[in-house]
């Protein structure tokens, strides 16, 4: 699989990359672009068996880079029906990949990583909207102990690891690391509000072929085993037709003032990596 076709997203949770995934699949030559994979953890896994241990003297740097390799390379083998060749580009997604942007850049340096963002007072907002579909809160979004008010579900969610608290903090590494370069960071309200302009820029910097998307008919589908599995249905959902929705928060608003910071990508000042930042 050449390198150049390779790609990552991550970034903040309910922040549009299951969207904008939607949108980019609709251009063939994207093959893979979806909800979040193993193969980030399994290539830590891996790496860490071989420089660790035992086995450590049994790797050379490459073997273990084209071991790590093949962890994707093998993980999306499906070929092309017409031509029986793998072909088309991936965009594989996970929260961990702001933490190892450093093997990105050393196993696909061609590779950007996008990532979507969005103020915390409508993620937190999104995932309670979520969460209190079922009457029932059986979400495991948040520990079963965590789960008796509005409250202590926040807390769990904003804690260091919890669903957002994690992502804050590891879209931060990224954004100030010396590969911030490597960034394309994608603001939800931008890409709802200015769809064809933020979709072409996103394709115009992953060097995609043309292609006129249809924001009036977006599909995802192969994401309710994931929710399923999460206690969450609907949690990977896409409304058919690209659109801003305004709405009221369902948060008391002393956590609306407590979530409400600065959104540190929307200011030059702090983008001393030169991230792409689309706000």
């Amino acid at each position: 699989m050449p390198t150049s076709s390779v790609h990552f997203m991550s970034g903040l949770p309910r922040s549009g990359s299951t969207l904008l995934s939607a949108i980019l699949m609709q251009n063939p030559a994207v093959r893979h672009a979806g909800i979040i994979t193993p193969v980030a953890p399994m290539m830590v896994k891996l790496s860490s068996l071989m420089v660790e241990g035992e086995y450590a003297t049994e790797f050379d740097e490459e073997t273990r880079k084209r071991l790590l390799r093949g962890v994707l390379s093998h993980y999306y083998c499906e070929k092309d029906p017409e031509t029986g060749r793998r072909a088309g580009m991936i965009i594989d997604n996970n929260r961990m990949w702001c933490t190892r942007l450093g093997l990105i850049e050393h196993l696909f340096p061609a590779a950007r990583i996008i990532c979507c963002v969005r103020n915390p007072v409508w993620i937190i907002d999104s995932f309670e909207r979520v969460i209190q579909k079922d009457p029932a809160l059986g979400s495991k979004l948040v520990p079963i102990e965590r789960r008796g008010t509005l409250y202590d579900r926040v807390e769990a969610l904003t804690a260091p690891n919890g669903s957002f608290g994690y992502c804050w903090r590891a879209l931060q590494e990224a954004f100030y690391s010396t590969l911030a370069h490597k960034l394309i960071v994608v603001e939800y309200d931008r890409l709802v509000k200015h769809p064809q302009d933020t979709v072409g820029h996103v394709a115009s910097l992953l060097k995609l072929p043309e292609w006129r998307y249809d924001f009036n008919d977006v599909e995802f589908n192969g994401a309710s085993g994931f929710d399923q599995a999460l206690n969450t249905p609907g949690l990977h959902e896409v409304r058919r037709k690209v659109a801003y929705m305004p709405r009221r928060p369902v948060l008391p608003p002393e956590i609306v003032e407590r979530l409400s910071g600065e959104l540190f990508w929307r200011n030059p000042e702090r983008n001393p990596g030169r991230a792409t930042v689309l706000a």
